[in-house]
């Protein structure tokens, strides 16, 4: 079943075209990761299912109920969708109890309770949020857009504030929780590692517009396109030409299957790259070390670079070492 639908969603401000052709379904249950560049439009697109922006033209679903067309319009307290803001928003005056409770029906401390525990913060129920940690009021937020069941619940990057150790372990307790709540939910974000952390479903957006959707896994082995594979992770790209269904590159020749002879580009991710010391056609110029991996830059015969993610110290790869290149997996390929 679907929880919320967008179609052909356009929205603009003034000259700014924010939303063009926006489409994009979430299935109940499901935990989708909206990632895109700053600028793209996914906190407006947020905003639109939300209710807090009325869309120029297409339409907005939450179930089967169209909440947002040029012929119907329903508030944002009437359409079962919960917020958590960027900035958390929560009220300075209220206690966490009472930010929790902000929307319930009065007499709901049963319900208070329940999502106090859910975010493991039933014994702060009488803290006001200056008392608590970035983290605690991230939580508080969360069990204020879960306290009232709604269909779907919206984040619109809710760890930006944090820094990193944090916001790498409160992704995965907020996953718990909302996979616990059994709830549908939208994640904004513009950080691909927690893009693909966090989400059953990955949709990728630039300039407005949905580019992919689908499983992480999938859309980061098989990008549509060169600007999704920039955007979910990080890619080489080579030049290429395929004759008689190869494709020749400076790292050899691979599979073309379905690609007319002429000009390619050949994805190749870091990690699917293999290097071994010795004369071949590459020389190390960089390496950035990070413990459990490395990162190393090759400066390829025709002058162009290749980042090769290798597990690990290796000493035989000094920069200024010569390295011979070896493809582990069979690359992505885009028209030219």
């Amino acid at each position: 079943m679907t929880a919320l639908c967008c179609h052909r969603v356009h929205k603009s401000f003034g000259s700014v075209v924010a939303l063009e052709g926006f489409d994009l379904c979430i299935k109940s249950g499901a935990l989708t990761a909206l990632l895109g560049p700053s600028g793209c439009g996914k906190t407006t697109a947020l905003r639109v299912m939300a209710g807090f922006e009325r869309p120029d033209g297409g339409e907005v679903l939450v179930g089967e109920r169209v909440v947002a067309s040029r012929a119907a319009w329903v508030p944002p307290e009437k359409r079962r969708v919960g917020m958590v803001f960027q900035d958390w928003a929560l009220f300075p005056h209220l206690d966490v109890m009472g930010n929790v409770a902000f929307g319930l029906p009065k007499g709901e401390h049963r319900r208070v309770h329940e999502v106090l525990e859910m975010v493991r913060l039933d014994r702060f129920a009488e803290r006001m949020p200056h008392e608590l940690s970035g983290g605690q009021q991230q939580r508080v937020a969360l069990a204020r857009a879960l306290a009232p069941r709604p269909a779907v619940v919206l984040l619109d990057e809710p760890f930006s504030n944090l820094d990193a150790s944090l916001r790498a372990r409160l992704r995965a307790e907020v996953k718990q929780v909302l996979e616990a709540a059994e709830a549908t939910a939208v994640f904004v974000t513009h950080d691909q590692e927690e893009a693909l952390a966090i989400g059953d479903q990955l949709a990728v957006m630039s300039e407005g517009r949905i580019l992919q959707t689908g499983a992480p896994h999938e859309v980061y082995r098989h990008p549509a396109s060169r600007a999704v594979a920039e955007l979910v992770g990080e890619a080489n790209f080579l030049a290429g030409v395929v004759r008689s269904g190869r494709a020749h590159t400076v790292v050899g020749a691979v599979e073309a299957q379905g690609h007319c002879d002429g000009d390619v580009v050949v994805m190749v991710r870091p990690e699917t790259v293999a290097l071994e010391s010795g004369e071949g056609s590459g020389r190390i110029v960089d390496a950035e070390f990070y413990g459990h991996d490395q990162l190393v830059r090759a400066r390829l015969e025709d002058g162009s670079s290749l980042d090769v993610r290798l597990l690990g110290p290796r000493p035989d790869l000094a920069i200024g070492s010569c390295v011979r290149v070896r493809l582990t997996a069979a690359p992505q390929l885009f028209d030219a």
